[in-house]
């Protein structure tokens, strides 16, 4: 760990926790001194980030669930309310690729898997969350989008269409509430990393000419220190 610990007695929450951008931002957070909540389904991979994270000096707690399961947000919101007073940061990470098909073609089963994961999900931590973020002296909220949910592309429709409806519901929330609480709200599109997901969307590319996750992590610590406003976009390059 290093010695600049900007988010010291903070608490921050990362869904899609176990691997890649996820897994990337709850160790940086650490770092940056917060206590990391981490979220997501796999419970061994989740456990070898927080290996990493206590075996570096940092604190964290593993909450396995599915965020998608009816209820589970909400006991997971109930249990740490019991712990925590507020939520100083919550880390939007967790994402479902179906494969890309044309529009006609969409697997209805793989297609509802990502609309639940990244939309309906979504709606449900920030309802789950709100009273803990809004009481937070400078919460803030970092949603990870795509490219394909601002500008639509051949066959990844399913995806991009529900990361499109991502970004409108976590605008709106961030304009509901900007005149609220001190609580802020900003969209990261983290360009081409090195990430399992990019691997099945481009099996032929060579993961090394893309950018590790290590390195949209690094700007978004950086981010969350800055006065950004709600509505904030930025594509991470490199």
């Amino acid at each position: 760990m290093t010695d600049t610990k900007p988010f010291e007695g903070q608490t921050a929450l990362v869904t899609g926790a176990s691997r890649g951008i996820g897994a990337a931002t709850a160790i940086a957070l650490a770092e940056a001194g917060a206590h990391v909540i981490l979220v997501a389904r796999k419970v061994k991979a989740l456990e070898e980030v927080e290996d990493r994270i206590h075996a570096a000096g940092g604190t964290s707690t593993i909450a396995p669930l599915d965020l998608t399961e009816a209820d589970a947000v909400g006991r997971l919101a109930a249990a740490i309310a019991g712990r925590w007073d507020t939520l100083d940061i919550l880390c939007l990470s967790a994402a479902y690729l179906p494969e890309l098909t044309p529009v006609s073609q969409f697997d209805p089963k793989q297609f509802n898997q990502a609309v639940m994961t990244n939309f309906v999900a979504t709606q449900a931590v920030l309802a789950s969350f709100d009273p803990l973020l809004r009481r937070a002296k400078n919460g803030r909220i970092i949603g990870l989008t795509s490219s394909v949910g601002a500008g639509p592309r051949a066959f990844w429709g399913a995806y991009g269409s529900t990361k499109a409806a991502f970004d409108n519901l976590l605008e709106t929330y961030g304009a509901e509430v900007e005149k609220l609480s001190p609580l802020r709200v900003a969209i990261v599109d983290p360009g081409a990393t090195r990430t399992e997901m990019r691997a099945r969307a481009y099996p032929g590319e060579n993961p090394e000419t893309v950018k590790p996750p290590e390195k949209v992590a690094e700007r978004i610590v950086a981010l969350l220190q800055e006065d950004f406003a709600t509505g904030h976009r930025e594509r991470v390059e490199g």
